[in-house]
């Protein structure tokens, strides 16, 4: 636990796929694996963990996640929504991943919709607040450390460790209610 402050500053948890690092031509399903193994791959628990297989980008078209792909080719905004999808499915069911992204998917088919401007946003906005979240780390550190300090000193790095897993598995919940919320208006609204 002594470390914190330099495990929070070394931490790379908002690896985000931008937009200078998505090629502009189309690519075959084997080369999108590789591009998120690469982009992504800094946060796999171990090396047996996946990124990102076949399987789950058909399951993601299967499940209209995003919109038809052409000739076994993914387009650039297919490699944005599934960079968002990818992001996405840690904290929401595929079927709230696919409820969020269905009105995008139909302005893009529809509406000819630029994804460009917007997916710069969600990176900025994502980059944002990971700035945020190393401030709130921080400061939740010193706050388990102060209701720590009691403790006998061979089970303290413990305790304040499982404070620290508690503390953000509470926070996680709070934020995923609150997008699955969101989720539940965007259902309604689309009805």
């Amino acid at each position: 636990m002594k470390d914190i402050y330099e495990y929070v500053d070394k931490m790379e948890l908002n690896k985000q796929l931008k937009l200078d690092e998505i090629p502009d031509l189309d690519l075959y399903m084997d080369q999108v694996i590789q591009l998120f193994e690469n982009k992504f791959g800094i946060l796999k628990r171990d090396e047996e963990e996946k990124v990102l297989t076949k399987t789950m980008i058909n399951n993601y078209a299967k499940g209209k996640l995003f919109f038809p792909i052409e000739n076994k080719k993914y387009s650039k905004n297919h490699l944005m929504l599934i960079a968002m999808i990818y992001q996405m499915k840690g904290a929401l069911s595929i079927n709230d991943v696919r409820m969020t992204l269905d009105a995008l998917n139909k302005m893009i088919t529809e509406e000819n919709f630029d994804l460009t401007k917007l997916y710069e946003s969600y990176v900025d906005i994502a980059n944002d607040r990971m700035q945020q979240l190393k401030v709130e780390m921080k400061q939740l550190t010193t706050e388990v450390e102060d209701h720590t300090s009691a403790y006998d000193s061979k089970r303290a790095d413990y305790l304040k460790q499982l404070l620290l897993v508690a503390s953000f598995v509470n926070m996680s919940n709070y934020y995923r209610r609150a997008a699955e919320k969101i989720v539940d208006a965007i259902e309604r609204n689309e009805k």
